[in-house]
Order: C-alpha cells, then sequence, then structure tokens
C-alpha cells in the first residue's frame, strides 16, 4: 500500500520518516517529495509497505499525530489522475 504524508517538517528525511512507519511494519519505500527547481522538500512525502494491514495500522497511528513539531496528514495515497500538469502555453518561443 502506498500512503500519503503530509504536513512534514522541512528537516523531515527518508530516514527519520522510515523510522516513524517502521514501528508499524516493513516499508519498502520511502519518497521524499522535492521542489524540481530548488530540490528543497515539499513537505510531502510517499511511504509503501507491502503489508496492507500494516500500513492501515501505521495511518490510524500517525495521522493527527505530532512529527518533528509538525501534525501529519496520513492516508492512503490516491492513484495521480490523468491531465494535470502545466506546459508551454501551445506555441513554440524562439
Amino acid at each position: 500500500m502506498r500512503i500519503y504524508v503530509g504536513n512534514l517538517s522541512y528537516q523531515s528525511n527518508e530516514e527519520t520518516i522510515r523510522g516513524l512507519f517502521e514501528q508499524h511494519g516493513e516499508v519498502d519505500e520511502v519518497a521524499v517529495i522535492t521542489d524540481r527547481d530548488t530540490g528543497r522538500p515539499r513537505g510531502f512525502a510517499f511511504v509503501t509497505m507491502s503489508d496492507d494491514d500494516a500500513a492501515r495500522a501505521a495511518i490510524e497511528a500517525t495521522n493527527g499525530a505530532e512529527f518533528e513539531g509538525r501534525t501529519l496528514n496520513v492516508n492512503e495515497a490516491r492513484p495521480k489522475t490523468a491531465g494535470g500538469g502545466g506546459g508551454g502555453g501551445g506555441r513554440e518561443r524562439w
């Protein structure tokens, strides 16, 4: 199961987030989302856990919990919707 973790401190990193979720089961992957231009964290991440029961337990335990000075917003990640993304306005610029 893929889990959305929002309202993270900008100091949170893969290691600290992994440590939080490993309390509830095995973590397969942690992806801290960064700004494409600055490379700085954007305040959210995705955690992947293969055991759905452990993932649900982690969501229940961490949603609304205080972590590194912030109140977390944690839920099952929704699939990315089609479309989105900006783009060049429809004409090329030379």
